[in-house]
C-alpha cells in the first residue's frame, strides 16, 4: 500500500531523510525531572504581538540547549549499546526553514509525481475522501507537529528556536539515538529501496512488491528503538525504565492516537493516515519492548541492523520476528500480458497494518483486532487503460488469509464497504443488474460475485484461503487473472 515511508510507492520521498529522524507525531512526553507525572503534550509555541510572531529562544537558552548534546549523546550510547564514532553537529532553526525545506522537496517533479499517484491509489480502495488534498495535509500536518530532527544527510541534529531546553531534551534523546544508528549502520543506505523503480516498465516481482512492507518494517526498527530510548531518559531521574514502567508507554501511545486540541490536523485526518503515520512510534515500541524482554539490548538494538524485520507484520506481532516466520510468497500473473490494454499507475503490498487498517475502517476495531492476525499476505497492481488518462482506476487486489473461514470474513467486509465507496452499486446476478440489497448482516462471502459501479465491475473471487478483487477491470482480464492466480472453479456460494 502506498504509505508514509521511503519505499518505492512512497507517500513521502520528499521528506525521505526527516522521515528517518522527524518527530512530527504528538509528542507526550515531560521534562525528565518529574517522571511520576501522566505524560502532556509538548506545549504549542506561543506567538505574541501584533503580527502573532512565534516566541524564540533566547541565546542563552540555545547555548544550554547545544550543551546538552554530548551528555544525552552518551546517555543514548550507553542505553543502546551503539558506539558513538564521531560528533554529532549541531544547529538551531526554525519553523519556517523546516517548511521550506520540505516544500522544496516537494516540488521536484518525480517526488510530486509518486505523492499524485500514492493518493489516487489510497481513494481507490477508499482509505482517503474523494476531494482531499494529501500535499496540503502533510504540509499543514508537519508544521503543526514538527519538534526537532537529526537529518543523516548532513549528519546534523536540527534544535528547534520556538521550545525551551526543558521541551527539547526529551527530543534530543530520540533524535541522537538516530544518530548513533546513522554512525553505526548507514540509515540512508539501510533504509534505502533496491528494488525497480516504480516507474519503469519492467516486470514486477515478489521483491519489488515486498519492498513495501520490509521499508515500513525498517522504519519501525528505527523509530521504536529511539521511542524506547526517549522513555528511559525521561524516566532515568527516578531511577526507572520502560520495561519497569510499561504504563508510561502505554500513555504515549493513547496520546499519539488521541491527540490535542492543539493538533488539530492530526485529530481531523482519515483513520489510514493516522494509523500510517503512528504505526513506525506506536507498534515500534512495542516491538522494541518485546525484543528487550526476549533478547536482551544487543538483540534490540544493534541486532536488528544486522537481522531486519521483513514485514509489518513482524513488528506488530513481534513473536512472528522471534520464530523466524516465513510467509509463503503470493503467485503474480504475467502484469504484462494480462494487462496488454492497459499502462502500469502502481504497484505494491497490502500488509497486515493495511489490512488492519482496511477492516477497521469498514467494519470497526473490534472486527479488525480479531481477524488482521490471521493475514498471511497481500498485494495490489493499480493500471489505467491505455489512451484514456482520465479513465477510472483499474485495481488488482490479491490476499491470503490462514484459513478458508477468515478469507471468507474478509471477502464478506470488502463486500459490504462497495456502497459506501460507490455511488451506484447493482449486483449482477446471471448477467443482469439487481439492487445492491442489505449486505449488513453479511458475515461471509465465498464464490464469484459482481457489482456494476458508475466506474465499472467490482468483481471479489473466494477460493480456499484466497480473496482476488477487481475492480473498474474489463471482463477478459478479470477472467485471465481468476485463471492464474486462482485455478480450477471457485468454490460455490
Amino acid at each position: 500500500m502506498p504509505r508514509l515511508t521511503n519505499s518505492r510507492s512512497d507517500l513521502r520521498p520528499w521528506v525521505s531523510a526527516c522521515l528517518l529522524t522527524l518527530f512530527p507525531l504528538l509528542l507526550w512526553a515531560q521534562a525528565p525531572g518529574d517522571p511520576r507525572q501522566p505524560a502532556n503534550q509538548f506545549p504549542a509555541a506561543k506567538r505574541t504581538g501584533p503580527e502573532s510572531e512565534e516566541q524564540k529562544i533566547s541565546p542563552e537558552e540555545a547555548e544550554q540547549l547545544f550543551h546538552s548534546v554530548d551528555e544525552i549523546l552518551h546517555f543514548d550510547s550507553k542505553e543502546t549499546g551503539l558506539p558513538i564514532r564521531q560528533t554529532v553537529k549541531r544547529r538551531l532553526t526554525s519553523r519556517d526553514e523546516v517548511v521550506a525545506y520540505l516544500q522544496k522537496n516537494m516540488s521536484k517533479d518525480k517526488d510530486a509525481q509518486r505523492l499524485r499517484r500514492s493518493e489516487l491509489v489510497l481513494k481507490k480502495f477508499g482509505l482517503l475522501p474523494r476531494d482531499f488534498d494529501l500535499q496540503t495535509f502533510l504540509l499543514s500536518l508537519l508544521r503543526e507537529q514538527v519538534a526537532g530532527y537529526y537529518d543523516p544527510k548532513t549528519q546534523t541534529v536540527n534544535l528547534l528556536d520556538w521550545l525551551g531546553p526543558e521541551q527539547q531534551r526529551p527530543v534530543l534523546a530520540h533524535e541522537l539515538t538516530h544518530a548513533l544508528q546513522d554512525q553505526s549502520f548507514a540509515l540512508d543506505k539501510w533504509m534505502k529501496s533496491d528494488s525497480a523503480d516504480p516507474d519503469s516498465g519492467k516486470q514486477p516481482t515478489v521483491a519489488d512488491i515486498e519492498e513495501d512492507e520490509v521499508s515500513e518494517a525498517r522504519q519501525a526498527v528505527v523509530e521504536g528503538q529511539a521511542m524506547v530510548t526517549l522513555i528511559d531518559y525521561m524516566l532515568a531521574p527516578a531511577g526507572q525504565s520502560l520495561l519497569a514502567s510499561p504504563q508510561v508507554a502505554t500513555a504515549l501511545k493513547q496520546g499519539m492516537l488521541v491527540g490535542t486540541s492543539d493538533s488539530p490536523q492530526f485529530q481531523n485526518a482519515p483513520l489510514f493516515l493516522r494509523e500510517a503515520l503512528t504505526f513506525p512510534y506506536r507498534y515500534g515500541l512495542d516491538f522494541i519492548a518485546e525484543l528487550l524482554r526476549a533478547g536482551g539490548k544487543e538483540k534490540a538494538f544493534a541486532g536488528l541492523f544486522t537481522n531486519p524485520p521483513l514485514n509489518t507484520r513482524q513488528i506488530m506481532e513481534p513473536r512472528t520476528y522471534i520464530s523466524a516466520e516465513q510467509l509463503q510468497p503470493l503467485p503474480l500473473p504475467d502484469f504484462q500480458q494480462d494487462f496488454g490494454n492497459y499502462e502500469r499507475f502502481d504497484v505494491g503490498s497490502m500488509g497486515e497494518l493495511d489490512t488492519a487498517t482496511l477492516i477497521e475502517q469498514y467494519a470497526g476495531a473490534e472486527a479488525s483486532r480479531e481477524l488482521y492476525p490471521y493475514w498471511r499476505g497481500g498485494y495490489y497492481y493499480a493500471a489505467r487503460p491505455k489512451g484514456e488518462p482520465t479513465a477510472p482506476l483499474a485495481l488488482l487486489y490479491l490476499s491470503r488469509w490462514a484459513g478458508p473461514e477468515q478469507a471468507a470474513s474478509f471477502a464478506a467486509i470488502y463486500a459490504r464497504a462497495i456502497n459506501q465507496r460507490y455511488g451506484q452499486v447493482h449486483e449482477s446476478v446471471s448477467g443482469a443488474a439487481k439492487p445492491f440489497g442489505d449486505l449488513s448482516h453479511l458475515v461471509t462471502l465465498t464464490g464469484v460475485h459482481t457489482w456494476l459501479t458508475e466506474a465499472g465491475p467490482v468483481v471479489i473471487a473466494v477460493k480456499n484461503d484466497m480473496v482476488l478483487i477487481t475492480e473498474s477491470l474489463d471482463q477478459p482480464t478479470t477472467g485471465k487473472l481468476q485463471h492464474e492466480l486462482l485455478p480450477g472453479p471457485a468454490a460455490a456460494k
